[in-house]
Order: C-alpha cells, then structure tokens, then sequence
C-alpha cells in the first residue's frame, strides 16, 4: 500500500505545475487553486494521500511473480534489494521542468533529429547547439523507430527543454543554459528481485530456456558462463538440464527486464557444472566455481557462439574445393555472412590481411606459447590492425567466405608453439581464482544464493520422482 502512495504522490507532483498552470480553465475548484503556488499544490495533495493511507486498512500488494515454494522464497527474500547507486533524483528545479506541458514528436523509420525538430517547428539553430553538447550528441544521432522526442518552448518559440526515453529505465534530459545546452540522463529506481527457473533440453537451449520462461538475454549469459566447458554446438544433447538463479528488475512495482545471473548449475552428458557469481572487493564481476575457481577460461572454446560446426579438425581430410588430401588444421563453424566473430582471448594482433586459400585472415598472438587463426572473413572489426592489443570477447571480423571457401563460416586454428592443435579439445589454460585473501569474503557473499540454487535443485529432483 505504501508503494501506491509513493505512486500517487509522484504522479500528482509530476502534474502539479501544470494544473496550477491550466486551473484558470477548471472552473471555481481550479480558480481557488490557481491562487496557490505549484509546490502548496504538491504539499496539500500529499498531506492529503498520507492521511488516506493511515485511516485505510493494510492490505498486501500482489507479487508480479509466480509464488514460490516456503524453502526457496525464505532464502530469496535475503537477497532482495533496491539498487541506489542506479537512483539519480533529478532536482527540484528539473522537477518543475518535467511537470510542464510537452510538446511529443513520434520517430518514425529513417527519421532523424533534424526531422523531428522540424516538425516541432524548432529552427535548425537550436539542433545545432544541442548536438554540441558531449552527452546529448551520442543519444540524438541514434534515435530509434516507435520512441517519442518530446520538446518544451518559451515564449519565443525556442528550445527551452527536450528529452528523449533512451531506455525503459533512463531518460535524456536537454534543458537551454543561455545560447548552448546543458544534459543529464535521468535513472529511474530499480529494485531487483531473484526468480529461478529450470528445463530440460529436448531440442535446442534456447527452446528450452523459453519453455522456462527465460529472456534471450539471460539465455545467451547462460551459455557464455559454460561455453568454456561445454560445446553448445555439438556437444548439448537431449536430456541435459540446466537451473538459473537470476534477477528481475522492477521499475515502479512492474517488470523491466532480467539482471544478472546470481547462480547456475548446468549437466551436460552426464556431468554437473555449477557457476556462482561474486563482485570482488574492487568491484568486477565474474563467475566462479563454488570452491572459487574461476569459470572463465584463457580461451573461449568457440568464436561463433551457437554456429554449427561444418568440418573438424582432420589431418586426413579431402579439400572440398582442390579435391585432395590435404590437413584441416582447424574447425570449420558455419554461420550466415556477416556474423560476428570474437577473439578467443587477450592478446596482440601479429596479421591482419589476405592470405592465400585463407582469405581475409586476423591472426592473434596470446603471450608467448598460444596463437589464434581467423580465416574466410567477410570484414574486419572496426579498428582492427596489425599490432593492436584485442581482448576475450571482442568482435575482430565477421563471418564471410572469401578466399577457397564454397560457403559463408569461419575457419578457425588454435596453436600450441606453433603446433596446430584440436582447437575443440585442446586443454585451455584457467584464468585466476579467488584471491586467497578474498576466500572468506567470497564464501559469505555466496553461500545464500548457492544455498537458493541448491534448494530449487532438491524441489525440482522431488517433483520428478
């Protein structure tokens, strides 16, 4: 109930100035009102809406999720919490600005800033001097299809104010600071909540995790935690299963999207993997083992996340296109042109170029004893050179099939001292655990939601049996 008061004061603050404003029109009410300010407006109807609350009866407000079991909801509700650190009040004075009228432009395809302020009647001066401003420039130039740009005027006609919804949970504020602009982006409060969810695989993970309700986001989080033990290209089969502990985030009371995964557990042809996320005392995030090892690998094990492998490493095999015996030092991984492709690990750039059969080639040079070969590319990432430092994860080219290629994939190589390796098999070297001085902050910081995890684990064997 108190949720829906902190709702009804907002919403009468946020309309309080334009009320006031407009109350010459709403007859007698309106007229005595009008000889208020905007703010004893805002003071009398939240006096007002606290007194309701405290003559009304309590009642509980309904969850959005689906109950659940005592055991598991016990531990959840330890973790619930409101990220402050993503709460950004806006001022007073941007208060009063935002309960003014708005005049509302729809973006539509292929509209830009330019055309939006035209339709507002705003002169291409005033675009100019908003797109000088640091912050506002980045946001405008990439307005998206379906959002609306709203604009306030002053009695000249100019641009005093406009903001634009970046996200469902941030908003571009522009307001006019004598001939130039000022920018802020406006956060709204998050309160985040963990749910749980499990399937078992019967076709593919991403059919799985959408029978179980998941978001594509938190699907793709998922393989990227185990894709360094698992090869959700040819080693998933049906019958694996998979349980997430993940946040939901709430906006207002209403859903507005998944977080991050807090734990996972993952068995995959027989074994079990489990993954638990902890921030370190420096304030990085990263997915650990729940005896602290790190999840994450020197190497990702595949490029091309969720690409169908369409030739192995073979030092016997038959060249599709030369029609002869000749060695494939690699894996082939078959994906639609264009598809982006990362660096398996840190390192530096040693080639970046065309190179025979291969084709547009980025060769990638990790410490002294690990090389990396991309080859077939349509294009290189942006930025890419010879001699640049990469990390894990970054995009270095795209999925192409230049160079003896019948099809768009990538061919990739791994290299142990210049030794071509099974770049599926190849044993990859682990990144660093938990500090030995960070063990008992990490054991605490952990133990309730493994504590969550294996809960739901123990209901979920039970209901099967």
């Amino acid at each position: 109930m108190l949720l829906g008061i902190f709702r009804s004061v907002s919403a009468s603050m946020s309309q309080a100035s334009y009320t006031v404003k407009h109350s010459r029109d709403a007859g007698p009410i309106g007229r005595i009102l009008a000889r208020f300010g905007a703010r004893h407006y805002i003071a009398i109807t939240g006096i007002s809406l606290i007194a309701a609350a405290l003559l009304l009866p309590e009642r509980d407000e309904p969850l959005q999720a689906a109950p659940l079991p005592a055991t598991i909801e016990q531990a959840l509700n330890e973790h619930e919490r409101i990220d402050f650190d993503l709460l950004l009040p806006p001022s007073e004075h941007v208060a009063e600005v935002m309960a003014m009228p708005w005049q509302q432009v729809k973006i539509s395809n292929g509209d830009s800033m330019a055309v939006a302020f035209k339709r507002a009647g705003l002169s291409a001066q005033d675009l100019h001097a908003v797109m000088q401003n640091d912050i506002a420039a980045p946001v405008l130039r990439k307005v998206m299809p379906g959002r609306h740009v709203e604009f306030q005027t002053d009695e000249e006609g100019r641009l005093s104010a406009l903001r634009y919804p970046i996200d469902s949970l941030s908003t571009l504020f522009v307001e006019r600071e004598g001939d130039s602009f000022r920018a802020q982006t406006l956060e709204k409060a998050v309160a985040t909540r963990p749910q749980f969810a499990s399937a078992t695989i019967e076709s593919s993970l991403f059919a799985a995790g959408q029978s179980a309700g998941l978001n594509d986001s938190v699907i793709m989080e998922l393989a990227g935690i185990f894709g360094y033990d698992i090869d959700f290209a040819l080693d998933l089969r049906v019958g694996d299963r998979f349980s997430v502990v993940y946040e939901e985030r709430l906006v207002e009371g209403l859903p507005a999207g998944p977080g991050n995964i807090l734990a996972a557990e993952f068995t995959n042809l027989g074994k079990t993997f489990r993954a638990v996320r902890y921030v370190d005392a420096n304030g990085k995030a990263s997915y650990y083992t729940p005896d602290g090892h790190s999840m994450r690998k020197a190497f990702l094990r595949m490029p091309v996340p969720f690409a169908r492998v369409s030739s192995n490493f073979n030092l016997s095999r038959k060249h599709p296109i030369l029609n002869r015996i000749r060695a494939h030092k690699g894996v082939d991984y078959a994906a639609p042109a264009g598809t982006p492709i990362y660096a398996s690990g840190d390192g530096k750039i040693s080639f970046v170029g065309t190179k025979g059969g291969y084709g547009r080639m980025v060769a990638i040079q990790h410490g002294g004893n690990f090389t990396t070969h991309y080859a077939h590319l349509s294009r290189y990432g942006k930025g890419i050179s010879t001699g640049k430092r990469v990390s894990q994860g970054q995009v270095i080219g795209y999925v192409g099939s230049s160079g003896l290629a019948t099809a768009p994939h990538l061919h990739y190589e791994f290299l142990v001292n210049g030794v071509h390796r099974n770049p599926r098999t190849v044993p990859l070297p682990q990144a660093e655990p938990v500090p030995a001085a960070e063990k008992d902050r990490f054991i605490a910081a952990t133990a309730p939601v493994l504590a969550t995890l294996d809960a739901h684990s123990r209901i979920m064997v039970a209901d099967n049996q």
